[in-house]
């Protein structure tokens, strides 16, 4: 099977690279020509336009920051349609709105594609190895015939259902991880100024009812100081945006997410749209004068697990 994949971002490139690793066979297509040259190195084709790119893969995987952007790699001049033709698969691996994958999916269907929304979960740290989790919505045959590049690119593999299925369920994951990240400024304000060893906190917080996945992961670096979490305050924004909408369609009315949504355009503001959105919680270091500082964390989470071949959950 041969694989284009457009968007060599934080999670793109790391998802691509798993590809190339795993001896696929890559033509790759991204605005940076920097990151092209790179994958050119390892051995990856490199694509003039997203059209040449649709027109020489039967599988292609679009990564990028924003629906509006993906919109246009779809949909412009020299866009995905104009190269698609009849069973070419493509993959939407973007965090995105499901009415948005629909309608472009139903653009793809108009030419004989198939298309599928596949969002990852995780963190960047294990898109590089491999070991992140991945969703995918769809027709379950095109499921099938991609699951040995699914394999490679994640570990823990999950047929959601329908096409659209798998943003939805991407954007309540982003949600929660949101909800989490923003609690842990609380906690760790509550901790440090009742003079808690941190490091000995992080400890027992991990083993107990108030663990989380974002605990594990993304204290680490709270803790370190450095925040590098490899994902910024615009894309929570957008994120958490989308679960709004979300709900706002299905008339649920909310409590927490609007909080939650106010809470992280406060952070965008102090820090800057790309600052690392695990900075949320240095609105209460500043407001109190405190750090969350600890010695013995890293400065970037490190996927330590092995890199396995994934399997469908």
């Amino acid at each position: 099977m041969k694989i284009g994949f457009i968007g060599l971002g934080n999670v793109g490139g790391k998802l691509a690279g798993s590809l190339l690793r795993n001896k696929f066979d890559l033509t790759v297509r991204d605005l940076d020509d920097n990151l092209l040259k790179e994958f050119k190195k390892k051995g990856a084709k490199v694509s003039k336009t997203s059209k040449e790119l649709a027109e020489n893969v039967d599988l292609i995987i679009t990564c990028l920051p924003s629906p509006q952007i993906c919109s246009e790699v779809i949909e412009g001049p020299d866009g995905i349609l104009k190269g698609i033709s009849n069973k070419k698969i493509w993959l939407e691996m973007s965090t995105t709105d499901e009415s948005e994958v629909k309608r472009i999916g139903k653009l793809i269907s108009d030419k004989g594609g198939i298309p599928l929304d596949g969002p990852v979960s995780g963190g960047c740290h294990r898109a590089a190895t491999g070991n992140i989790a991945i969703f995918v919505g769809g027709e379950r045959n095109a499921f099938d015939k991609i699951l040995p590049a699914l394999k490679s690119m994640g570990r823990k593999i999950l047929h959601t259902g329908e096409l659209g299925s798998a943003s939805i369920l991407k954007v309540i994951t982003n949600y929660l991880a949101s909800v989490h990240l923003a609690a842990l400024g609380e906690a760790w304000a509550v901790a440090k100024k009742s003079n808690l060893d941190l490091g000995k906190t992080f400890k027992g917080i991990a083993v107990s009812s108030g663990n989380s996945f974002v605990h594990e992961t993304e204290s680490q670096v709270i803790l370190n100081g450095s925040y590098n979490i490899n994902f910024t305050m615009d894309l929570v924004e957008k994120d958490v945006g989308l679960f709004n909408e979300l709900a706002n369609k299905l008339n649920s009315d909310l409590e927490i997410s609007p909080l939650i949504l106010e809470i992280f355009k406060d952070a965008k503001k102090k820090y800057g749209s790309r600052a690392w959105s695990s900075m949320v919680v240095k609105r209460f270091e500043d407001k109190l004068n405190i750090d969350f500082r600890a010695p013995n964390f890293p400065n970037e989470l490190i996927d330590n697990e092995p890199e396995e071949k994934g399997f469908e959950i």
